[in-house]
């Protein structure tokens, strides 16, 4: 999809067009007639959030009305959730360009009507043999946005697309060693970005007893990726640093998971996929912060020699852990890049993100991100305000010092999997936390929203990128501070 500014006159624009109506107060400038003003109007008392389309021949005109009084992140959202509806629409009637414009619409209110245009058009197409429609060119009128902020928007959108494509594609074309190298390909094409890939042979000898052992039954190669963005500017040397769990597939281990478990854990590595893409967000438009994303990656599986239920870990920081459950394996691989972090980066901040546990998709279920901190109140105090704006929301686990008996191992120092089957996911979170230390840490549990088995708000089936908009609006929010 490609982008454009135009001064557009809505009564004289040669297009499909579409027209924001928020506001009653602004019916004048509706580019209809009388009759169809009152029936716009009428529409509205049954209900302000709705389509109507409009002849004008050879084109038409698509009224998007909503209710401007709602908090105005419920405006942009519910703006972002219309455009799904607005693309049926729109490949009904064969359009391939689209205006967008408003009298009476604020800025923030279009560039979220496109921006939910632009999530809603994404579909993983690459493996179909006919290619289904999509929007091609959409034209945004020059009086909601200048052109630098339009393009920023689309090179966050950008990024935003290739994360969902990652965590889309199959382990068959995208294991840890292909993704490490498309990483490497696209840093190297960015400035103060560069990429450091570790082996096999390098994350033994940095003894990642928890990467190690879930590499074991798979006859992949694992991969550590640190990702680095240090532009002169940055407001400080300390880093934010990104963790991002890379399981490019998970059956579960010996700990196998029934069929029904199993089917798109190819989404297992939504986290790496998400940090990178932030970081590649941040460098593509210059955010002057020193930002480190750190990628275990691996697949799990269940032959050669795997890893086992009663064996006892050795971690890059030299905790010991037993394995109570190989489809815990994410926290282990996790914890080697957290401890790595903490030990080398002297971080300002560690947040890692990854689809960790069911337990968060039972809690809150599909709509927003388990959430936990240690030593961190302020920046998820911070995360949160975030994330009720661009309506990526947290909700707040505790980490409350009892929960460290559930993760008390009689044989070593941690287990990996709580004592009972209750608060699987903080215990998680917990978990994780050992391995920050005392260098301030969030966790961040995507499982219910990283890839969608159905159509959900503005996003298609599969990959969503959530967390994307919130982790980027938070580093800009840092740059102010």
């Amino acid at each position: 999809m490609t982008y454009e500014l135009q001064t557009i006159n809505p009564r004289q624009y040669d297009g499909a067009m579409l027209f924001l109506y928020g506001d009653e107060g602004a019916s004048r400038a509706l580019p209809l007639s009388k009759r169809e003003v009152a029936c716009v109007n009428e529409r509205r008392e049954r209900g302000r959030d709705f389509i109507m389309t409009f002849d004008r021949l050879p084109h038409r005109l698509y009224v998007l009305s909503f209710d401007s009084e709602l908090p105005a992140p419920e405006v942009q959202e519910g703006l972002r959730r219309s455009a799904m509806k607005l693309l049926r629409l729109l490949e009904a009637d064969g359009v391939e360009s689209l205006a967008v414009t408003g009298d009476g619409a604020l800025p923030e209110e279009v560039m979220a009507a496109v921006e939910g245009i632009t999530l809603a058009d994404y579909s993983f197409d690459r493996y179909k043999s006919k290619a289904p429609w999509h929007l091609q060119h959409v034209v945004v009128d020059d009086s909601f946005v200048r052109a630098d902020e339009l393009e920023a928007s689309q090179r966050l959108w950008n990024r935003i697309f290739w994360c969902r494509e990652w965590v889309n594609l199959p382990v068959q074309d995208l294991n840890a060693e292909r993704f490490a190298e498309e990483l490497q390909s696209i840093a190297n094409d960015l400035a103060d970005v560069s990429c450091t890939v570790m082996d096999k042979r390098k994350i033994e000898s940095l003894r990642m007893g928890g990467l190690m052992a879930v590499n074991r039954g798979s006859v992949d190669e694992p991969r550590f990726v640190v990702l680095e963005y240090k532009p002169a500017e940055a407001a400080a040397s300390r880093p934010i640093c990104l963790v991002g769990k890379g399981v490019m597939y998970d059956t579960g281990g010996l700990n196998i998971k029934p069929g029904d478990y199993m089917q798109e854990m190819k989404s297992d590595m939504a986290g790496a996929a998400t940090m990178a893409s932030v970081l590649f967000a941040a460098a593509e438009n210059r955010i002057p912060l020193h930002l480190v994303v750190l990628l275990p990656m691996t697949d799990n599986r269940p032959g050669f020699n795997a890893y086992a239920a009663d064996d006892i870990l050795t971690m890059y920081d030299g905790t010991t852990v037993e394995v109570v459950n190989t489809d815990a394996e994410g926290r282990l691989i996790l914890a080697d890049a957290i401890a790595y972090a903490a030990r080398n980066l002297d971080p300002a901040l560690i947040i890692d993100a990854a689809t960790l546990t069911g337990a968060a998709v039972r809690a809150i279920s599909t709509y927003g991100i388990a959430a936990m901190q240690q030593g961190a109140a302020n920046e998820l105090t911070m995360l949160k305000l975030v994330g009720e704006q661009v309506y990526e929301r947290l909700v707040e686990f505790p980490m409350w010092k009892e929960y460290d008996e559930l993760i008390k191992s009689d044989f070593a120092d941690l287990r990996n999997c709580g004592s009972t089957p209750q608060a699987g996911t903080i215990t998680a979170g917990k978990f994780l936390a050992h391995f920050a230390g005392k260098v301030p840490y969030i966790h961040l549990d995507i499982a219910g929203v990283a890839y969608f088995t159905k159509e959900q708000h503005c996003y298609r089936a599969g990959a969503s990128a959530y967390g994307m908009r919130l982790l980027y609006a938070f580093l800009q929010m840092q740059d102010m501070i």
